[in-house]
């Protein structure tokens, strides 16, 4: 059985820090890219980072700087530390899972952690 579990979320003012786990099981790990995805109220969801199973890593420019993903395949776990934390960053954040092999997505995802920067 497949599973993403996400921890770390809270509330957290504006500038501080969060580091969120996103703990995955039942699928081989190190073969997939992993991603942490956003969605606040109303918007649609965003991705946030990715890191491939290369440990090659991407993010779009509202994040670049200031949130870092990374992986420890040895313990089936993608962390992302998020520092200078702005209102606009609260969302709810999903940890993904993709891999496609032959055109074939596998593809999962988490229940969310929620992400609230306020003072």
């Amino acid at each position: 059985q497949v599973q993403l579990v996400e921890s770390g979320g809270g509330l957290v003012q504006p500038g501080g820090s969060l580091r969120l786990s996103c703990a995955a099981s039942g699928f081989i790990f190190s073969l997939y890219t992993m991603a942490w995805y956003r969605q606040a109220p109303g918007k649609q969801r965003e991705l946030v980072a990715t890191i491939t199973a290369n440990y090659r890593t991407n993010y779009p420019d509202s994040v670049k700087g200031r949130f870092t993903i990374s992986r420890d395949n040895a313990k089936s776990t993608v962390y992302m530390q998020m520092n200078n934390l702005k209102p606009e960053d609260t969302a709810v954040y999903y940890c993904n899972a993709d891999r496609t092999v032959l055109g074939t997505s596998e593809n999962y995802w988490g229940q969310g952690t929620q992400v609230t920067v306020s003072s």
